[in-house]
């Protein structure tokens, strides 16, 4: 047991073991079939498996990391700039793009990809779910946005990741870093009510 849990490849491997057993057991003793509603499925497993890795590290970021940032002494901050906040970026923008991707392709499989991008207008505002999960799917197009095209260039250049900017000055990387802070924190803003969007269009108006 010692060699799988000291091993992040090992762990992740034993837990995707896990799963497929369930996988056969679906397939064999429950009598489960590679049918539509179990692609369905697949994909919203993914789905909820990549939004758990983004919106971790998100509220990783906002919760922990930028609120203790100010009291880590000096010489010990580069670890964090250098080593741990490069890796958990990589997680973080790579989380947000497979949320966003299998996302687009479960609202596909279940048919109403087009009501929930118009917030319900193209079916004539008859689904109530659909609205509510259009407004869910939104905010996570804008977080997804701000991710990919605000945070993480900026957080390149305040953290002059892979060396990219080794002559950026320090006033033009605490600018950066300011940026790239801010717009997190709208994202952490805009994760309440996505999710709540998103809980609602099953939890209240019972869409599959």
């Amino acid at each position: 047991m010692a060699a799988i849990l000291t091993n992040l490849r090992n762990t992740v491997i034993a837990g995707s073991a896990l799963a497929l057993v369930l996988f056969i057991l679906y397939l064999t003793v429950w009598g489960g079939a590679l049918d539509a509603g179990f692609w369905r499925f697949l994909f919203r497993w993914l789905h909820v498996l990549s939004g758990v890795m983004w919106i971790g590290l998100l509220w990783y970021f906002n919760f922990v990391q930028i609120p203790l940032m100010p009291g880590i002494p000096d010489e010990q901050k580069p670890a964090i700039g250098k080593h741990i906040a490069p890796k958990a970026l990589f997680w973080f923008r790579w989380g947000a793009m497979s949320t966003i991707i299998t996302g687009l392709i479960l609202a596909m499989l279940n048919g109403y990809l087009v009501s929930v991008l118009t917030l319900g207008a193209s079916t004539g505002f008859a689904v109530p779910g659909h609205i509510a999960l259009g407004v869910g799917m939104w905010f996570g197009i804008i977080m997804w946005f701000n991710v990919w095209f605000i945070i993480w260039p900026n957080q390149q250049k305040a953290l002059n990741i892979d060396n990219k900017y080794p002559d950026l000055g320090a006033d033009d990387k605490a600018k950066a870093g300011r940026t790239a802070m801010l717009f997190s924190r709208t994202n952490t803003l805009l994760s309440i009510p996505m999710l709540f969007a998103m809980v609602s269009a099953q939890g209240l108006f019972h869409i599959s």
